[in-house]
């Protein structure tokens, strides 16, 4: 039995000692892949010395987080796309909108996440698309930019089945996290009506930790009460939870 948290920042932990605990607990609880999402400039060399340390379990992805498009975005940007090269990287990512933070910067959010889909296009990668109070906005923008090139993960998907249906229309699958795991969320009535083969797992660690652990550090070693809130949704196993959403994300990332 294999897991994919296929949406990690376990590269913000830098205490060496702590970190080596973190993935030997995902080893434990066969967590044994692991996607890392790039958000700025200062993240690419932590992502970088995390996939050094374990190149068959981390996976690298480049991209700027909507809530670091500032007003130097463009040289972010620029920095970003220059680390690409010589590097192994599975998807473009974090990108999107958020205008839970600051709607002041939606127009060069916007700008950031269509010159970083053109990236992915030219590179014949998927994106990871980061979208908070921004629904509207972002299938617009995908809309604008779809063809058989256009293709990825809804992170942290938590919207309704009309949204989930548009994302899985767009060639998108849905990031499913420890929101799933959360009383009034809902997430489990709209999961209902999605199939299983739509759907992958992850973390975002150390952020929206599943119940038990809800309002603490998440980690993503607690990818298993994720998986297990699914398989009692679907009514299956957690194994085939395991195998189905790590065959999910490899069709995803092409490893």
């Amino acid at each position: 039995m294999i897991f994919t948290d296929t949406h990690t920042h376990l590269y913000y932990e830098q205490d060496v000692e702590k970190q080596a605990q973190l993935m030997e607990r995902c080893f434990e609880n066969d967590v044994n892949r692991l996607f890392l999402p790039n958000v700025d400039v200062a993240s690419i060399a932590m992502i970088n010395d995390l996939v050094r340390k374990y190149p068959e379990n981390c996976f690298a992805m480049a991209g700027l987080h909507p809530c670091d498009v500032k007003e130097d975005y463009t040289t972010q940007l620029d920095e970003i796309y220059k680390s690409i090269d010589g590097r192994n990287i599975y998807a473009i990512g974090e990108i999107g909108i958020d205008l839970y933070w600051d709607k002041t910067t939606l127009a060069i959010q916007q700008d950031a996440f269509r010159k970083q889909i053109n990236w992915a296009k030219e590179l014949s990668l998927p994106i990871v698309i980061h979208c908070r109070e921004a629904f509207d906005e972002v299938f617009e923008l995908l809309e604008s930019e779809r063809d058989e090139k256009l293709r990825g993960i809804f992170h942290c998907f938590t919207g309704n089945l009309a949204q989930a249906k548009q994302a899985i229309d767009l060639n998108f699958y849905l990031g499913i996290g420890g929101v799933v795991t959360y009383k009034k969320a809902g997430l489990d009535l709209v999961l209902a009506d999605i199939p299983l083969q739509n759907l992958v797992l992850e973390t975002d660690s150390p952020y929206l930790a599943p119940v038990p652990f809800r309002g603490k550090p998440n980690e993503s070693s607690y990818l298993i009460y994720v998986a297990q809130k699914l398989a009692d949704i679907y009514g299956v196993s957690i194994d085939e939870i395991a195998n189905i959403t790590t065959e999910n994300s490899k069709k995803i990332f092409g490893v």
